[in-house]
């Protein structure tokens, strides 16, 4: 399997990038997950507000999807209060990466320290170590802030960005640096998928990087404003947003779907025990699809390359 000797860096939120981070744990250190942390909902944003602070949530759901769900420690982080007092709503998990921020200088630190204890060799990091919100406009200028707004908006925003503006983790940029592969998704492309990338850090590390990337669409049809656009239209949406278009080649179950600027991976995905979520055998199959396809591509270009080099004709 080709994916066992590469260096391969995942960018998304929890739900979806916990999937693949799942799916590709037997790379052990040599995956880097890149998590969004704008969420303000649930008990996560209720921690938000009670004191300046990234969102814990999709680190904490990346985190128990590389632990044996039936462990200790998976029942643990995942344990949700429950009542009508002020811990209602809250998980567990979230509270003690809450906590452990205060002891650690810095967040990364207390996610290494939970890594420890649950024995998981996947590094896993925050976009960034500072507390950011998302912004999006409408066209006529109108904006909406809060990755819970945004995920309500009727129709596509023309743009987004962070408030404030922060930095990707110097141990992100040296991940995407050394990758053989970067993938972005599956999942929300508004608020899980774009966020990193408007961490400027990141977008520019990626078009620098020597690394192909591969972008997973969803299965299922997502309930936003983005689940109507088409491949291309969501591709064009990135470069505006973000000035440039890393995606390489696109993962997809659509067998319909077409693509006028990347190459296409059209492919069975589905779970036969969840229907919306990725089966980990198809999935790794998929980019493995993917890896032969950019040997392809490189092997043609030196044989381009080659003859252009050949010596030419020349009538006389």
């Amino acid at each position: 399997m080709r994916l066992k000797k590469m260096n391969v860096v995942a960018i998304g939120g929890g739900h979806g990038l916990g999937r693949v981070l799942s799916t590709l744990s037997f790379l052990g250190d040599q995956l880097t997950g890149v998590v969004a942390t704008t969420d303000n909902g649930g008990s996560t944003g209720k921690l938000r507000r009670r004191s300046s602070t990234i969102a814990w949530g999709d680190l904490r759901n990346c985190l128990m999807q590389l632990v044996d769900q039936n462990s200790v420690g998976s029942k643990l982080f995942n344990f949700r209060f429950d009542g009508s007092d002020e811990l209602s709503g809250h998980n567990l998990g979230n509270l003690i990466l809450y906590a452990l921020n205060d002891i650690h200088s810095r967040p990364l630190d207390s996610i290494k320290l939970i890594r420890r204890i649950l024995r998981v060799r996947t590094r896993v990091q925050p976009m960034s170590e500072t507390p950011t919100d998302l912004m999006a406009f409408y066209a006529e200028g109108r904006c909406r802030v809060g990755e819970i707004s945004v995920d309500d908006m009727a129709t596509m925003p023309k743009n987004m960005m962070l408030a404030p503006l922060v930095k990707a983790l110097p141990e992100t940029l040296k991940a995407i640096n050394n990758a053989d592969l970067i993938i972005l998704g599956p999942g929300s492309f508004l608020t899980s998928i774009v966020p990193p990338l408007l961490v400027r850090d990141i977008s520019k590390a990626i078009t620098s990087s020597n690394a192909k990337c591969v972008f997973i669409d969803n299965i299922a049809k997502e309930q936003s404003p983005a689940g109507e656009l088409t491949i291309d239209e969501r591709l064009e949406w990135l470069t505006y947003n973000i000035g440039s278009q890393p995606v390489d080649i696109v993962v997809t179950e659509n067998m319909d779907a077409t693509s006028s600027f990347v190459d296409l991976v059209k492919t069975p995905l589905a779970s036969e025990k969840v229907d919306y979520f990725h089966d980990k055998v198809l999935l790794v199959d998929a980019l493995e699809q993917c890896l032969l396809a950019f040997d392809q591509e490189k092997a043609e270009n030196v044989n381009n390359d080659t003859d252009d080099e050949s010596p030419k004709l020349v009538n006389q």
